[in-house]
């Protein structure tokens, strides 16, 4: 009988949770490595004096990619979270006092821009179609495979997608092709801030990003009973009650390497002490740039030089406020937009400063879940877009970025919301990276920033080490919570088809 085989992944991120929980469905041994002492990666919580924060996601979209992943292993996702659909989307604030509720309901949405705006409700409803199209034409190509098949693109959605290239809209900008539908820079600005959903510039990301509002939109809009952290904890019992062995405060000093086959890991203990262990397969949920770097210790190899060379997306800096009241005016998920939405993204890409007048992001989740925040309060997770970190000096980008936040927040408000501020920690990108292992703080890896980026990103089977394998939010397909888990599936798939011994 053949002896069963060893598979190592390394990091309990979203991406790394649902691979292990795959690969233990091949009869494999499966273990898991996390440093930290919480499941999640950058989808973590804060406790804290009454309060509760999810560190990172906050918005759950294409559920049907859990539900899938939790019924391939015989299991019933609505067994582990609860799944609550959004009403609104998210409110926009403009500093001319205009105000926008995208409602998940794209009937009422549509309205709510014509009634609020230059454009009309039907060519809302056009934008959503144009959106919906290049998702039927790429989500199975761009989403759900590895472009290291060749017969991805032989299938008939390939042929078809090769046939209709024209339609995936790769050849302009988001900005130029939403600034073809609408009139009213106020629309314009609304839709292009979904490039930031992968850390990327409207102004330079190719317009097929524009599938990401279709995904949003049509397909709605969710969070979850509890907090985007129960899907971390949800995976974690998948992985258990799949037999998969967990390994929390483990951290990995290296992916051991023979002849660019995979043959190892030393890892170190929450003791400090460090262990080489054999393992047939490595499957990294750290970032690609760092797995290179400090995991492989290789900076010389060609993909390792290439990856190197390519801009790292955006990063974030998080203000986590406990704040003392309730405050009717704002909803679960609001964005306070800038006055120049071009000049913010100048100054992160090119200048690589926090923003002078950046889009400020406030997610409140005790508006929805009572008990993460103590009564007559709130739980304010407020985000602006920050650069990776290139050797700011950070504590002035916090102190400048603190006062211009709060500046807008208390000018939505009417009054100075400083005083009510009773709880108060900060997330900056030297943070993220030392938490999470990501390239300077970045949070999906390369940005997507030329229209080639789909193809740039790291394939999740390496073809230059054996039996090395990559998932999460720096690999194909990219960043956000059902793309890391997609990440995953065509992991394991890509796994079972290469690896003899499956």
């Amino acid at each position: 009988m053949a002896k069963k085989k060893k598979i190592a992944v390394i990091g309990a991120g979203l991406g790394g949770l649902a691979a292990a929980a795959r690969a233990s469905a091949t009869g494999a041994e499966v273990h898991i490595f996390e440093q930290s002492g919480n499941p999640g990666g950058k989808a973590n919580e804060i406790r804290h004096e009454g309060f509760r924060f999810d560190t990172g996601p906050s918005l759950l979209t294409m559920p049907f990619v859990l539900e899938e992943l939790f019924a391939d292993l015989g299991k019933n996702l609505q067994d582990y979270i609860e799944l609550i659909p959004l009403e609104n989307l998210c409110k926009y604030f403009y500093p001319d006092g205009t105000i926008i509720n995208a409602y998940n309901d794209t009937d009422k949405f549509a309205r709510e821009i014509a009634e609020n705006t230059s454009d009309s409700y039907e060519t809302v409803q056009n934008y959503l179609k144009y959106s919906e199209k290049i998702y039927d034409l790429t989500a199975e190509l761009f989403l759900q495979k590895s472009f290291l098949n060749f017969d991805t693109f032989l299938s008939k959605q390939g042929l078809s997608t090769l046939l209709q290239v024209q339609k995936i809209d790769s050849f302009r900008s988001m900005h130029k092709a939403n600034s073809s539908f609408f009139r009213d820079g106020k629309n314009i600005q609304l839709f292009d801030r979904y490039a930031t959903y992968n850390g990327s510039n409207p102004y330079e990301a190719p317009a097929t990003l524009n599938i990401i509002q279709h995904v949003e939109y049509n397909m709605g809009g969710y969070t979850v009973k509890g907090g985007i952290f129960k899907i971390a904890q949800a995976l974690l019992q998948l992985n258990i009650d799949m037999g998969v062995n967990v390994h929390f405060n483990s951290k990995i000093e290296r992916i051991l390497t023979l002849d660019n086959k995979v043959r190892g890991i030393i890892r170190k203990t929450a003791s400090g002490e460090e262990i080489e262990e054999v393992y047939d397969i490595v499957i990294s949920n750290m970032d690609v740039n760092n797995t290179y770097k400090f995991l492989l210790q290789d900076e010389d190899s060609r993909p390792a030089r290439r990856y190197n060379k390519m801009e790292p997306s955006s990063s974030a800096m998080v203000f986590y406020f406990g704040v003392e009241g309730t405050y009717p005016k704002l909803e679960t998920h609001n964005i306070l937009f800038s006055r120049d939405y071009q000049h913010e993204f100048q100054q992160l890409f090119q200048d690589k400063v926090c923003p002078d007048d950046p889009t400020v992001y406030l997610y409140i989740s005790s508006k929805i879940n009572a008990d993460d925040a103590p009564e007559n309060s709130e739980n304010w997770f407020v985000m602006i877009n920050a650069p990776y970190d290139n050797g700011q000096n950070w504590t002035e980008e916090i102190d400048k970025s603190r006062r211009v936040i709060l500046s807008k927040i208390s000018e939505t408000l009417g009054f100075d919301i400083s005083e009510y501020i009773r709880f108060e920690r900060i997330l900056t990108p030297p943070m993220i990276e030392q938490l999470t292992g990501s390239r300077g703080g970045s949070l999906y890896g390369i940005s997507s920033n030329n229209r080639m980026a789909a193809f740039m990103r790291q394939q999740n089977r390496s073809n230059f080490y054996r039996g090395l394998y990559f998932v999460g939010g720096s690999a194909h397909p990219g960043g956000g919570i059902p793309l890391v888990i997609l990440s995953g599936k065509i992991a394991i798939d890509q796994m079972k088809k290469h690896e003899s011994f499956l």
